[in-house]
This record gives C-alpha cells, structure tokens and sequence, in this order.
C-alpha cells in the first residue's frame, strides 16, 4: 500500500508540473511574436563540455573562445549575472551568462524565455571562479530547443522508478549512473563484436518472423500477415536458421539478436530480450565453454580493467577457466545433500520431502535436473559451469558419447542467474526428426513449450550439418551482472511495461 504522503506528494508534483507547462506555453507564443524561433535549425558544434575542460586544464589560456552545446540542468538568478549547468553526452559544465558581456537582449531573452532543460549554444572564455570551478565565460547565446516541461525535482534524480521506465529520457538526463549503464552496455556488446571477429566469426541477421517457432522452449508471440493470410512467430531463437548457415558452409557464425518469449515478467525476465548466439563448425561443448570463458574474461577486462567486479555484496572473479561441476557433483557441494539423498534408490523420497514435483515418469537424469533447478542454481554464486543435462530438456543437442541418456551441454551460472547455455550440435537428421516428433506428442498433451515439428530444418540437416558448437549468451543478464544492477528492467532502455491506464487503475486500487 501506497504511503499517503506519497500520494499527496504525487499530486501536488503533477500540478505543479501542468501549471509550468502552461507558462512554458505561454512563452512558445511571445517568443515567436518577438521573432524568435523556440525551436531553429541546427548550429554547428565541434567540441564536447569534457574536452573543452582538459583542453583549458591543459593549456590555461583564459583568451581562447570556445563553442558548447548542451541541456540546462539548473540556473541560478543573480539579477545580472547567471550561473547554470550546461550538460551534453560526455558531461557537465558550468557557464557564466553577464548582461554587459552577451548584451541586453539577449540577457532579457535568456532571463525572460530561457529555463532549465532547455538546450542552448554558447561561445565564451573560461575563467576560475572563487571557489576554483572552470566556467565558461559567455559572450554569445542562442536557443536551440525549448523545453515545455520541468525537470524532474532538483536534477538529482528520478525517483520513481515506474516513471524511470516509461519515460527513459527523463531517467537518463536525470540520473547519470542510469545513463553510465547504457554506455556499459553500448561497450560490451561492442567488445563481444571484436573479440568473435578476431575469432574469424562472420555477423549475420536472420528472420525475426518465423513460419514456425524453434530452437528453444518457449511460448511464442502469433502474428498474422496478410498479403500470405498465415500466421507467423516473433522468434524465440535464431538456432535453426544460423546452423543451417553453418550447413551451408559459414562455418563460425553469430548473431546478436532480438528474440521474444511469450512468458512471465520478473527482475530476470523481459518478454523482449537480447542474445548472443555463435556457432562453430569442427568444435563441441567443451571448446565452447573455452572459447565463452574467453570470450567473457576479454568483455570484462576490456571495459572494467580488471577479471573482478563487485556484484551486491560480493566480488566476481571471471578469470578464465571457470569452475566446471556436474548436475549431481552441485546437489553435493552446494545444494548440500549426501550421495545417498540423491541415489536413485533414495532420491524419489528426497524429492518427497523437499516438496519437489517431477511431472510424468521421469528419468533419473530428470530428477537431478529438478533438483538442482529447486535447490541449487540461486546458490551459485561464482561463474561456474554445470554440466550432464538429461537428454529430454536438450531436443537439440548431441548425446553424450559415454552416455545417451545426457546431453553433451553444459549451462553457465553466476549469482543464481544462468548467462549461457551451450551444446554439441544434434547433426543426426533420423535422431533430430524422432525428437521432433516427441516434442509434438508433447505438444498434444499440452506442453506450451514444447518444439514444433520443423520438417524443414530435417531436411537441411539431411545436407550434412558438421559437427559443431552452439552457445546463447543473455546480453541483458550479462550487463546486469557487469554494472552491478539487481533488475533486467534497468539495463533495458525500453523495458516491457503494462498499460500505464491498467497500472493506475492497479495503483489506485492499493491506496
């Protein structure tokens, strides 16, 4: 339940904010009586507040005139003089606007039409001020964008965090480690590019639309289109249309994708979500557990200097290798249960008496992976890889060559959240077809998740796919771990979000 004075304070903000609005309105008319234009063509800039301010550090030259561009975060009245905090994409800085030095008008016009989020140009000299701030001097102005709401309160940031999500211009103005996130995140992707290139990976872009929906166990979106009147999915995956790449001859091949999953929303889960998939020809899980430990210890160190990061109240270490355990070895040494807890002659009472559903008949293999799924994978805390998945949760991926009833698969973990999964490639178009069928029987019983039958990729495979590798990495789960954010919604720019209508309905119905 909302917090009354919360409430009030909501209330009173949001008049306080329609009332400005008016007068910020009211200022668009006078303005362009005035022969002003609230909002011009461009004017040309050609430095950024944070160079300009090494450049005067370095040089000390108090004559040389220099250009900026930026928001006004705040201002401050001296009558005729004004202090103000110009911000641009690399940082902030402070500007001093004298009345006899940019002359009369364009004083009035700065006291008169101009307020904080404006964007403006200016031209000046710098100087230190008392207290030892580089400010720029300014001895030309011009208006280059009217703002005609106010600021969130004081420009110290965005509280609410329902507003920081649906108003994300507002949150990275505002809140500048909101902003650093996005940076972070812009520099991993882009290291994860460059690390897979020099790796002789092609980038490639495949079908967001897909006749039929595959390569994870996933609800689908439906869409229609109707020049063709068929239905078509929001991917879930690209797997099947980058192996048959890889049938095709682009032996290493990845995509940083959009995928969408028509399921639930949490601090871990988007319905829109990005991944990283690659795949390698002549390669099986376990080179791709080296090559993604590589390839994650370079993101780190690349963009944070060191193999560790503080996560919460821990410290991460990525130096490669990662800790390597098997599904059984977790239920031992971090779910804590003895090896005969979880012996097959025991483990069906163990279930019993954790509360653990298994559903169906169930092989032993199963009942591990439940197990760990309940009772293990929150408790991970460093990377760490997890091996021996049972053969029925990877319809895509190779038998173990020592045994059938497991996957050659592995998944990787780190504070409770999985970041990768990995498998050798199932290449064998009989066994491949046969698990497509029992997925569809699957289906039929009423499995959501269940694969589709994909007549299609059978028959690519039947070209001869190579052995080969293929591993999802989660960006959004991989940034959230990197930038210390507890919440997938904060390292998304454009988070999923109910209908703020339904919302306030939801909101109101709490007070």
């Amino acid at each position: 339940m909302k917090n009354e004075k919360d409430i009030v304070t909501s209330q009173q903000s949001h008049e306080q904010e329609s009332s400005e609005h008016e007068i910020r309105l009211s200022k668009i008319t006078s303005m362009r009586e005035s022969g002003i234009e609230p909002w011009p063509n461009a004017v040309k800039v050609e430095t950024k507040a944070t160079d300009i301010l090494a450049d005067y550090e370095k040089e000390q030259d108090g004559e040389k005139q220099y250009t900026a561009a930026g928001r006004l975060m705040t201002t401050r009245d001296h009558g005729k003089t004004f202090f103000a905090n110009l911000q641009d994409r690399s940082g902030t800085l402070q500007i001093y606007v004298k009345k006899t030095l940019v002359g009369d008008d364009t004083f009035e016009h700065f006291k008169r039409d101009i307020d904080t989020g404006d964007y403006v140009w200016v031209q000046g000299t710098f100087f230190t001020t008392k207290t030892g701030q580089v400010t720029l001097k300014v001895t030309e102005l011009k208006l280059l964008s009217k703002c005609l709401h106010p600021l969130p309160e004081k420009y110290h940031g965005l509280a609410n965090v329902e507003q920081r999500y649906r108003q994300r211009y507002l949150d990275l103005m505002s809140n500048p480690e909101s902003k650093e996130k996005f940076i972070k995140r812009s520099g991993i992707v882009q290291e994860i590019r460059n690390f897979l290139q020099t790796q002789d990976f092609v980038e490639v872009e495949t079908p967001m639309l897909h006749p039929i929906p595959g390569g994870a166990a996933a609800r689908p979106f439906i869409t229609h289109h109707n020049t063709y009147h068929m239905d078509l999915y929001l991917r879930i995956a690209p797997e099947l249309y980058l192996k048959r790449l890889v049938i095709g001859g682009i032996e290493r091949v990845f995509e940083i994708n959009r995928n969408f999953r028509n399921e639930g929303v949490s601090t871990k889960h988007n319905p829109e979500f990005t991944m990283l998939e690659y795949y390698m020809a002549h390669g099986d899980y376990k080179d791709g557990m080296a090559l993604t430990e590589q390839l994650i210890q370079s993101v780190v160190e690349k963009n944070f200097g060191s193999h560790k990061i503080p996560y919460q109240d821990k410290e991460l270490d990525f130096t490669a290798p990662f800790k390597r355990l098997s599904i059984k070895d977790s239920l031992l040494e971090i779910g804590g249960f003895s090896e005969s807890d979880i012996s097959e002659a025991n483990i069906d009472a163990t279930l019993k008496k954790h509360e653990i559903e298994v559903k169906g008949t169930p092989s032993y293999g199963l009942k591990l992976y439940t197990m760990f799924e309940e009772c293990v994978e929150s408790k991970i805390v460093q990377p760490t890889y997890i091996t021996d998945f049972p053969i029925e949760v990877s319809p895509l991926a190779k038998r173990d060559a020592n045994n059938p009833e497991i996957a050659a698969r592995c998944e990787l973990f780190a504070v409770g959240m999985e970041l990768a999964n990995m498998f050798s490639e199932l290449n064998d178009p009989i066994d491949q077809a046969q698990r497509f069928k029992d997925q569809a029987s699957a289906r039929e019983d009423g499995d959501d998740e269940a694969h589709y039958y994909d007549e299609d990729y059978v028959h690519a495979l039947e070209y001869g796919l190579p052995p080969a590798v293929g591993v999802g990495i989660g960006i959004d789960r991989l940034t959230m771990l990197l930038t210390n954010t507890s919440s997938i919604k904060d390292v998304i720019l454009f988070p999923t979000m109910k209908i703020q209508k339904d919302q306030e309905k939801e909101d109101k119905a709490e007070e």
